[in-house]
């Protein structure tokens, strides 16, 4: 297989298409499509997302230093591309986009009452990077739909929630589940894998 060299780039993919939710009042309410996240540690739970300084919610999540991270599905998927595209200056986004805010646990910043699962985070460091600062945050609530916990276990069935990824410019809703985590060394899964061979 031979390979093309590229230059250095941001191809790392595919990435969470996620809306972030911010403002301690429904006056600065606002949200901004985010696919520069992730987590970053593990306890304290902490995540990250990244925002260019020139964008309208910069000066809001850094005036509140909190933010709710809403994962977003195939149904909010116009919904995350137009909040991604527009500005808060001009719209307010959650009207444009018939959203509904609820009542979050231990931040001001609304939750975005469509999404199956929101991440409330206070943040802890801005840093500087170049284009784009990142907001280091401690994770402090977790908001998930009741109705993809599955009774018996208490798991959270993220697979039923029809989640959408980012990747180069086009959106994608999640696909088949291949394994989960361990089954490579699970000897009943490679009992299984004998067997058939």
């Amino acid at each position: 297989m031979s390979k093309i060299a590229w230059k250095p780039g941001t191809v790392l993919y595919p990435l969470p298409a996620v809306m972030v939710s911010m403002g301690s009042t429904p006056e600065e309410y606002n949200i901004i499509t985010i696919s520069w996240t992730g987590t970053i540690n593990s306890d304290p739970p902490m995540c990250y997302i990244s925002v260019r300084p020139g964008r309208h919610s910069y000066d809001i999540l850094k005036r509140n230093m909190e933010f709710v991270i809403n994962l977003t599905t195939k149904d909010l998927a116009h919904a995350t591309d137009w909040c991604g595209v527009k500005s808060g200056k001009d719209f307010d986004k959650f009207k444009e986009m018939k959203l509904h805010t609820e009542k979050a646990q231990k931040v001001k910043a609304p939750l975005i009452k469509e999404s199956p699962l929101n991440i409330e985070c206070k943040v802890k460091q801005i840093i500087p990077l170049g284009t784009h600062h990142m907001f280091l945050a401690e994770v402090v609530a977790v908001n998930a739909d009741e109705a993809l916990i599955d009774k018996e276990t208490g798991a959270f069935k993220l697979s039923s929630a029809g989640l959408i990824s980012y990747a180069h410019g086009f959106y994608y809703k999640q696909g088949t589940e291949i394994g989960k985590f361990g089954f490579s060394v699970n000897k009943k899964n490679r009992w299984r894998k004998k067997k058939k061979g």
